[in-house]
């Protein structure tokens, strides 16, 4: 089973799925404040199928982006789950920065990128290995 420190629970309350600060952040396009809410506080992460797993960090239940032209895999991170689109999988996690860390650390050579709100309302990307840096920090 998933621990606590990795991934909330699901909830009903919608609250739950937003991390206030990295809205923030990105509304303000200030990279500095993006990697202290990455840092210091948890991540929307949308998921192939609900529920825990024994090991959430072996990808298969986070939903990732392969374009087809070219086989670069995007990861998804959303400041609040309103935030997702309409057309990912409509399941939705809060993964922890320990969490992000490993994920990232684990699928290094494959994830290419990472957006960051993807949709706005104010989207950002960045490399994995810059991200990881800052989670390292």
């Amino acid at each position: 089973m998933a621990s606590s420190k990795r991934r909330k629970s699901v909830a009903a309350d919608p609250s739950a799925f937003r991390s206030e600060a990295l809205a923030r952040a990105l509304e303000k396009q200030d990279m500095a404040a993006v990697a202290l809410a990455l840092r210091n506080g948890n991540t929307v992460v949308p998921l192939l199928a609900p529920g825990p797993r024994d090991n959430p960090l072996d990808g298969g239940e986070v939903w990732t982006y392969r374009d087809a032209a070219t086989g670069d895999v995007a990861l998804l991170l959303f400041s609040d789950a309103r935030h997702k689109p309409a057309n990912l999988p409509p399941q939705v996690g809060v993964y922890s920065p320990a969490w992000l860390r490993a994920f990232l650390t684990q699928h290094r050579d494959a994830i290419t990128t990472v957006f960051l709100d993807i949709a706005g309302p104010h989207p950002m990307q960045a490399a994995p290995a810059d991200l990881l840096a800052v989670l390292d920090a």
